[in-house]
């Protein structure tokens, strides 16, 4: 489908889904972005819901300005995607082995490493300009620098909620390593001070929702922001990188024989801050669950820890400021899904993927999310699809 535009707004709101299916609570988080003076335009993805401040699913383009909220609070976070010369044939039987191999290797929840990861041990692994990004630490927000060494052993861990590392199979039966993550603990405490600190100004008062506080340019509380931003966008890409190596490591220990080789690594950002050129303006466009998707660039779109996955090209489609979905989108709240499905509704809609299937993960199940296909199938002229993934191996959060 093409974008349907929303009528009465002060900017162009294009949304590409249909507008009855956008519940009450994001149309108006959308209509209170298009609100603000910096605002040039908005591009509403399939997976659009409702989020902090700004919806999850929405692109965000402002001229001198640019909002914490409408970033998101895990700052970086994004998708990692390689396929392998393995194929459906050289995998095992029993896959439990190897998932337990994955979460030995990988942290997951509020865990962490022992001691931070040395790049330099990872197979491969480019160190260049590593003892740098750690030196810039130094630079960030004052609030969080004494967290560097919680920091560092977060270096190369997954985190919770919808984060997930997983095994899965193409249609051609090609195996593809995949994971989702971000910037861990450090990203989510520099965004939450900086939502904070921009509440604080002038400029943020008797806004509609509080939510939606800017910073605009050329004002030391924007040059900090920035500063802090950028780093943690680095961190989470380099947090997907450790956590593929380290994946890949697993994967060539337990298939030594097949010597198994791996293409260049996908990597893509949803919540992030790019500077874009769009009309003759210069615009700082915010990704909130949304990825770049410009002509012939790579993306990754999943579905849920049931449903599979999409390897997809960019259109570089402006009237969508050369943007896709980020997933599959929830459809139901954590605390909804829970009330609603049980573990053994889980385990229905999980069979035939190695993953846990207890109650600590009923609110990932499949039926919490829309469906993939349907998702995919909106945003035709955003992106093409290149490759189907199902997973067969999901670890969790």
């Amino acid at each position: 489908m093409s974008y349907v535009e929303v009528p009465g707004a002060k900017v162009p709101i294009r949304l590409w889904t249909d507008p009855s299916s956008v519940e009450e609570g994001a149309m108006r988080q959308l209509q209170n972005v298009s609100t603000l003076p910096w605002i040039k335009g908005l591009a509403v993805m399939p997976d659009v819901h409702y989020g902090k401040g700004a919806t999850v699913g929405s692109v965000i383009a402002m001229q001198g300005a640019v909002c914490p909220a409408a970033v998101g609070v895990d700052i970086g976070c994004g998708m990692s995607a390689v396929r392998t010369s393995l194929t459906a044939n050289d995998l095992p039987g029993d896959l439990s082995r190897l998932r337990s191999k994955i979460e030995q290797a990988i942290p997951v929840g509020r865990g962490m490493h022992r001691d931070p990861v040395d790049p330099r041990r990872l197979h491969g692994y480019p160190t260049s300009g590593w003892d740098d990004f750690w030196q810039r630490f130094d630079g960030v927000a004052q609030s969080v620098r004494f967290r560097h060494e919680r920091a560092e052993k977060q270096m190369g861990t997954l985190g919770s909620g919808n984060h997930f590392v997983e095994f899965c199979l193409d249609e051609t039966g090609a195996v593809w390593l995949m994971l989702h993550s971000g910037s861990r603990n450090i990203g989510k405490e520099l965004a939450e001070y900086h939502i904070g600190e921009a509440q604080k100004l002038p400029h943020n008062q008797g806004l509609i929702d509080r939510d939606l506080a800017v910073f605009v340019a050329d004002t030391p509380q924007m040059a900090a922001y920035r500063n802090d931003l950028f780093w943690a966008q680095e961190y989470a890409k380099h947090n997907r990188s450790i956590m593929m190596a380290l994946f890949q490591d697993v994967v060539r220990r337990e298939f030594k024989k097949a010597k198994v080789t791996f293409d260049p690594v996908i990597s893509c950002h949803h919540n992030y801050v790019a500077e874009e050129r769009y009309e003759g303006m210069d615009l700082l466009v915010t990704r909130k669950g949304a990825i770049r998707a410009g002509s012939g660039e790579y993306g990754i779109i999943p579905g849920s820890m049931g449903t599979g996955s999409y390897i997809v090209k960019g259109l570089g489609n402006e009237a969508a400021f050369n943007s896709a979905s980020h997933g599959a989108g929830r459809r139901m709240s954590r605390s909804a899904a829970k009330r609603r499905f049980s573990t053994k509704d889980l385990e229905q809609q999980t069979q035939g993927v190695e993953c846990r299937k207890d109650s600590g993960v009923v609110d990932e199940i499949p039926g919490a999310y829309k469906p993939i296909e349907k998702v995919i199938d909106q945003q035709r002229d955003l992106v093409e699809v290149v490759a189907k993934l199902k997973q067969v191996i999901c670890v969790k959060g």
